[in-house]
């Protein structure tokens, strides 16, 4: 062979071995395992069976890098079929391992397994992964911990050490049964029995004085601490006892710092937070208590962990707490939220669309569905229901997704409506007419690109409540919260447009509103639904169609082969 050829064929070796290595090196690929089984735990006094992963409580935690892809193998060794939504990570083009059950994919059955896909785009920080079906999210769960790119750092300075804290609920009875049988008679299902940090009650819980999670600091130093609140049915109030925190980032995106003595947290949000031990060598319990201004039952108890400082000292025998707003004080939740800003650096620019072409206006509302000879468990003898634009969600057997690929009919209805059916004062009084709405199984279809704004409008139907609306499938920008009815002159002038949170769930306000907006770039079949399980569970959910667009990158990946059936 002639010096010429062999030195072509080496350039090109050469070459493809550097495109290789650019293409491998793009982003660095994970894999997981989770064996779901029931494990036997015992809190309160009280051991029970629970439906966990990997024999964890809360379960284990998957680590990546931003870009980075995951392929976590769900072997479901339990007795009853499951799904795991990867709650915050958009999943471009591959609603497929999205999770929510009947919606993209049908459950895993008992004895089989199945291989999701997890792909990160954008997202930096902390999310988390929790199972969607039924209320099997209150036992299994878990952090997602995105760190930055390589040749990249945080926004503030490298924390010494890290550590993840979820909060979470305990029931004495099956969570399982719990649902099903409030399910079966339509009443309210039973609060639960404790909240837990890191699946430990604490102080001042029966039995929990001795188990309580702890978290050792060295004097002097700087943590971040990725909170999680997995928490059912209540929002939540966290501090720290004597400290300070430093809020840098809430569902993986980084905003403007925030110190603060406390912190308000819906089910389904993350934080980030920076602490510092700069106080005298002792012990301080961390606690967390509900935010809970509705006329609804609630878990009215206190969890605590307890922050231990290394070095030579006595224990106190009565470590400080922490003083937390009550738990109706809607001035100090507002007080936190209406601070949060994105950090809309250069690094981390925001991109908020002002150029609206779909605006969705949405009734979010607490129900009763009308049950012969009131023979129901809910208020009047009806069964409890909730609904959005008046249409309380009913799952279907087959999951939406496979229906939408495959162009199955009486699946789903394409017609989900833009605005509310009947237009009332909404937060004013309301009479009874308005308590009932129609059941169906409705998507809302979005074209590939659209500039969508989604205007939610809390109501007093039945029971005015604070509603953490979560989309999968996007991360949105949060540009204006307010009380009362939303106004489509007065209430766009108080938008922020400049530097507006970038975020996956938002509470809509007590007889109030949110307004969201988002560009449509992911095709597929996507969830919107409110995080307070009881809600969800109750029909306060939709689906988002968003369309293919003109080329093969603005597409729905195809599907996997290995998809659960649904039969």
């Amino acid at each position: 062979m002639g010096v010429h050829k062999m030195g072509s064929i080496l350039a090109l070796l050469g070459f493809l071995f550097i495109d290789a290595l650019l293409l491998s090196s793009a982003y660095n690929v994970h894999h997981y395992s989770f064996i779901l089984r029931e494990t036997n735990f015992t809190r309160l006094c009280t051991t029970k069976s629970m439906f966990t992963v990997n024999h964890t409580w809360p379960g284990p935690a998957i680590h990546v890098r931003k870009g980075d892809k995951a392929f976590v193998n769900v072997h479901n060794n339990g007795d009853y079929g499951v799904t795991i939504h990867w709650h915050g990570v958009k999943q471009p083009r591959n609603p497929w391992s999205d999770g929510p059950e009947n919606i993209t994919q049908c459950p895993i059955k008992p004895g089989k397994n199945f291989t999701y896909e997890v792909i990160f785009s954008t997202e930096e920080g902390t999310l988390w992964w929790h199972a969607h079906s039924d209320w099997s999210r209150a036992t299994i769960h878990g952090a997602i911990v995105i760190l930055p790119e390589l040749g990249t750092t945080y926004p503030f300075p490298e924390p010494y050490a890290e550590h993840v804290l979820i909060l979470g609920e305990w029931y004495n009875g099956d969570v399982k049964q719990l649902i099903d049988e409030a399910t079966e008679t339509g009443a309210d299902p039973d609060v639960s029995d404790a909240f837990a940090i890191n699946g430990q009650p604490g102080f001042p819980n029966n039995c929990s004085n001795d188990t309580s999670y702890s978290l050792s600091v060295v004097p002097g130093k700087t943590y971040l601490l990725r909170l999680i609140n997995a928490v059912m049915n209540e929002e939540m109030f966290f501090g720290i006892a004597k400290h300070n925190m430093t809020v840098v980032a809430q569902d993986g995106a980084y905003i403007k710092p925030i110190t603060t003595s406390y912190i308000m947290i819906t089910p389904g949000q993350t934080m980030d937070i920076l602490l510092t031990a700069n106080q005298a060598a002792s012990y301080y319990y961390i606690a967390a208590t509900p935010f809970f201004d509705a006329e609804a039952a609630y878990d009215s108890t206190n969890t605590s962990a307890i922050l231990k400082y290394t070095g030579t000292y006595t224990p106190p025998t009565s470590p400080a707490y922490p003083t937390l707003p009550n738990v109706s004080d809607k001035d100090a939740a507002n007080n936190f939220i209406n601070r949060i800003r994105a950090l809309a650096s250069s690094d981390h620019p925001v991109d908020v669309p002002k150029n609206i072409t779909k605006q969705i206006i949405i009734t979010v509302s607490v129900n009763e569905i009308l049950c012969a000879n009131a023979a129901c468990g809910g208020p009047n003898g009806n069964r409890l229901a909730a609904s959005l634009n008046n249409i309380s969600f009913s799952s279907p057997t087959t999951d939406i997704l496979q229906a939408y690929y495959k162009n199955l009919l009486d699946v789903f209805e394409p017609d989900f409506p833009g605005k509310p059916p009947h237009v009332f004062n909404f937060t004013g009084e309301v009479d009874d007419s308005k308590l009932y709405p129609s059941v169906g199984t409705k998507a809302k279809i979005i074209k590939w690109g659209e500039s969508v704004e989604i205007v939610f409008q809390g109501t007093n139907v039945l029971t005015a409540e604070n509603h953490p609306m979560h989309l999968h499938g996007f991360s949105f920008y949060l540009v204006g919260t307010g009380y009362g009815n939303w106004d489509n002159v007065t209430s766009p002038k108080t938008y922020n447009l400049v530097d507006p949170r970038e975020v996956n769930t938002i509470g809509v306000p007590k007889n109030g509103w949110a307004v969201v907006r988002f560009v449509a770039d992911n095709p597929g079949v996507w969830y919107m639904h409110c995080h307070l399980e009881r809600h969800s569970s109750w029909g306060m959910d939709t689906v988002i169609i968003v369309l293919n667009g003109n080329t093969n990158d603005t597409s729905m990946l195809p599907p996997p082969a290995n998809l659960p059936t649904c039969s």
